[in-house]
This record gives C-alpha cells, sequence and structure tokens, in this order.
C-alpha cells in the first residue's frame, strides 16, 4: 500500500513556488520591460510580461486567456493534490507531479498579479532566440518530462498496468 503523506511533496511545490517568486522579484527589481542583459554567449537575463501560455501561445489574445490559463492551472493543480496521496511513494512520479503543481502555482500567481507571467531566463544559439522563461515554467517541463519518463520507465517494467489509477480498479 502506497505511503499517502503528501506533506514532503506539498512542501517542494511550497519551495519551487517561493523560488520562483523571489526570482522574479529580484527580476523586476534589477530591470525594466525589454531590457537584456547579456550573461553568456547563450544566455541573456530579459524581463517579458506573457499574457499566453508556453512559448507565448494566445499571448495576443483579448485578455480572456488570463482567466482560462489561470483556472487551467488551478484545476490541474487541485487534480494534482487529489492524486498525490495515491503516489507519495513513487519518487518519480511524485517529483514530477510535484514540480508541475509548484510551477503552475508560481505562474497563477503571477497572472493575478499583474495580468501575465513574468519571464525571464533567455537561451539562444546561432541567432536562435528560444522564447523566454521562468523557474515555474522550468519545474513543469522538467516535471513534464519526468511524468513521460515514469510512464516509459513503468511500462519497460511491467509495472503500469498494476499501477492504481492506470487501469486497474482497487
Amino acid at each position: 500500500m502506497p505511503s499517502r503523506n503528501i506533506d514532503r511533496w506539498l512542501w517542494l511545490a511550497g519551495i519551487i513556488v517561493i523560488v520562483d517568486q523571489l526570482s522574479k522579484w529580484l527580476v523586476l527589481a534589477w530591470l525594466q520591460p525589454g531590457d537584456s542583459i547579456y550573461v553568456a554567449p547563450f544566455f541573456n537575463w530579459v524581463l517579458t510580461f506573457n499574457a499566453g501560455a508556453a512559448f507565448s501561445f494566445l499571448s495576443d489574445a483579448s485578455g480572456w486567456q488570463r482567466w482560462f490559463f489561470t483556472v487551467l492551472a488551478l484545476v490541474i493543480s487541485a487534480w494534482i493534490v487529489s492524486i498525490l496521496p495515491r503516489h507519495s511513494g513513487e519518487f518519480r512520479l511524485s517529483l514530477a507531479l510535484t514540480m508541475i503543481l509548484g510551477g503552475a502555482i508560481g505562474n497563477v500567481i503571477d497572472r493575478l498579479r499583474f495580468g501575465a507571467v513574468i519571464d525571464f531566463v533567455q537561451w539562444h544559439a546561432g541567432g536562435f532566440y528560444w522564447p523566454a522563461f521562468n523557474v515555474a515554467d522550468a519545474a513543469i517541463s522538467v516535471g513534464a518530462v519526468l511524468m513521460v519518463w515514469d510512464q516509459f520507465a513503468a511500462g519497460h517494467h511491467g509495472k503500469g498496468a498494476a499501477r492504481p489509477g492506470h487501469g486497474e480498479r482497487s
């Protein structure tokens, strides 16, 4: 029977939110919108406000996307908190869910405070610039990769069908 204690995972999600918000606070204190500070040949600090989703998807919409993405992130966060007790003993899956949770909440705070998400990390190479992102975005991305990895690893070990919530009735 998996552990139902999710306290450590909620603490980690809280730490992700705090690191995300502190990093954004520092960026807001140091940069003005549109500023770009060279850090390395592949990396700049910038300050942008993204009203859309990943890769600025829907950032030019009329404003409805702020509330859509806020509600979507809150629904996903509630879902994660509801399923985490069933998987709290599965390290990789719980870590993935926790990273997504922390990142989602970090970006919800921005949407509620500013109407957009603060992005400030910009990678580039050979004249190609990756869209700016933040700590919350990085946590969500790493969490998604871990979740996919967990699903492939579970399938390769024959555990995919035996995991609660993955096709088996408990």
